[in-house]
């Protein structure tokens, strides 16, 4: 049972490091939609992080899962450390003179001002430059320091987003002041803030470049390239999937209309936070435990476990989510214009937890170094992502991208547990499918019939962990009784 703790209290840890600044996040959506003019301008910011998601991915290049595989494989840490790092500087350092240098094309396509692509590259580059000291913290076990980081990080963002859409338009009426503020700016203000808190990270981790190497051992490195390039691909393509879908709404809807459904699918998505929390700092403490467990004899039985109480915890988080979405909609969402877009959520949630069981239905390619096999099922789900948004956005509007998400999930997870099944037999719990099916029917029955009947919403609730309980009752008083000790 002490690798269960273990799990639990680094997950406690890397959850905490990113539920605190999401939540954070989360508190700010209602001041973002209160203090941007309309839905449009909001739908332009988000659109613009749909394509940090993207590049972000491109600019890491699947080295941080490389690092944690090397660094558990081979004696010589520095050498995987110093490769990594030089890659992902060169990398990045390559594209930011291509951003700078087509800052105007790329702001005339995008229709946004040359400001925005500047500050944009700059934060690409700087987050680029900590994904690998990020992943050496979590790899010698500092949860705290990561934890740390990532608290102020966020803060200084938040603190600085409220100076800047909030104090800075109050100040512009002060003629010694009036001089330094930019009417409908909001946009380049909020990526301002991200940029600053960027840089400040930035500064904290540049102590983990002190010992980097001069040089680049080559045989390393083509191997870290050949298991890290599939992982890029495979993260692009989940970058498509979780953020193409902003920008094909604004160019495929009517232009009088996209940038402001833009706007309220991204608000509207938001309220399924919660359950990318759930799933975020679960992966987080996962990914380490996968790869330093591997080699035990009885890793098949323990994955399976843990994917087992993953879809159990997650079941019911979602059936509490959809029953509160309600309730939540007026608290995240303050303007009532968005609120056409709530019938997304259900399948934004459930499509978020099926991607948190593929993270766990993927393991086997990430043991077997057939990191390539996950680079073509992402591949195929972002091509199923544009071809299916270009099919249903322009027949049902932003519930055709909420509805490609989740098929677009399933499949990949019902492909990666096909083949996980032939190549790497892991003997997974039928009791999964009772859990999840159990609540995607009370969640969804819920929303679309008693959306605002909370007493049956209640009923539901106590209904499925009754349920929960009598299946489980042994193993789940045996774990909160280890987990004490």
């Amino acid at each position: 049972m002490g690798i269960y703790k273990k799990l639990f209290k680094d997950t406690l840890i890397y959850g905490f490091a990113t539920m605190l600044p999401r939540l954070i996040g989360v508190i700010m959506v209602p001041y973002h939609i209160k203090w941007m003019n309309n839905e449009a301008v909001y739908g332009s910011y988000s659109v613009m992080f749909s394509w940090i998601m993207i590049l972000n991915a491109f600019l890491s290049f699947g080295m941080e899962t490389a690092f944690f595989r090397f660094f558990n494989k081979i004696e010589d840490k520095e050498k995987v450390k110093s490769n990594a790092l030089w890659f992902v500087l060169l990398l990045s350092c390559f594209a930011g003179v291509i951003l700078f240098g087509a800052t105007d094309f790329i702001a005339d396509y995008l229709r946004v001002s040359p400001e925005l692509i500047r500050i944009l590259s700059g934060i690409l580059l700087l987050d680029a430059w900590v994904v690998i000291p990020f992943a050496m913290i979590r790899a010698i076990g500092q949860s705290k320091k990561y934890a740390i980081i990532k608290m102020c990080n966020v803060i200084i963002n938040a603190l600085l987003t409220v100076l800047f859409l909030y104090f800075f338009p109050k100040w512009s009426a002060n003629d010694w002041f009036s001089g330094w503020y930019i009417p409908d700016f909001q946009v380049e203000y909020v990526y301002l803030a991200n940029l600053l808190a960027s840089a400040f990270t930035f500064v904290v981790l540049i102590p983990i470049y002190k010992n980097l190497r001069n040089k680049i051992d080559t045989s390393l490195m083509k191997e870290m390239l050949m298991y890290a390039f599939p992982v890029m691909v495979a993260s692009i393509s989940f970058a498509i999937n979780e953020g193409i879908d902003r920008f094909m709404i604004e160019r495929l809807l009517p232009s009088d209309i996209s940038q402001a459904e833009a706007g309220k699918y991204a608000a509207c998505y938001k309220i399924g936070i919660f359950m990318i929390l759930f799933r975020t700092m679960y992966s987080l403490g996962i990914e380490p435990f996968f790869f330093n467990y591997a080699k035990n004899e009885d890793a098949p039985v323990k994955y399976a476990t843990v994917t087992k109480y993953f879809v159990l915890f997650g079941s019911v988080a979602m059936l509490v989510i959809i029953v509160l979405a309600n309730f939540l909609k007026p608290i995240l969402i303050s303007k009532p214009q968005y609120w056409s877009a709530m019938s997304i959520v259900p399948m934004v949630i459930l499509a978020n937890l099926l991607l948190g069981i593929y993270t766990n239905l993927s393991v086997w390619y990430k043991l077997q170094d057939k990191t390539y096999i996950g680079a073509i099922l992402s591949l195929g789900a972002a091509f199923f992502t544009i071809g299916l948004n270009l099919v249903l956005i322009p027949m049902i509007g932003i519930d055709g991208a909420a509805l490609t998400t989740l098929i677009v999930y399933f499949l990949m997870s019902f492909a990666s547990y096909y083949l996980g099944q032939k190549y790497y037999p892991i003997p997974y719990s039928k009791d999964i499918f009772v859990y999840l099916g159990g609540s995607v029917l009370l969640s969804f029955v819920h929303f679309y019939v008693f959306r605002e009947n909370y007493w049956i919403g209640g009923l539901f609730v106590l209904a499925f962990v009754g349920l929960i309980y009598q299946k489980e009752k042994k193993i789940l008083i045996q774990l909160i009784k280890k987990l004490k000790r």
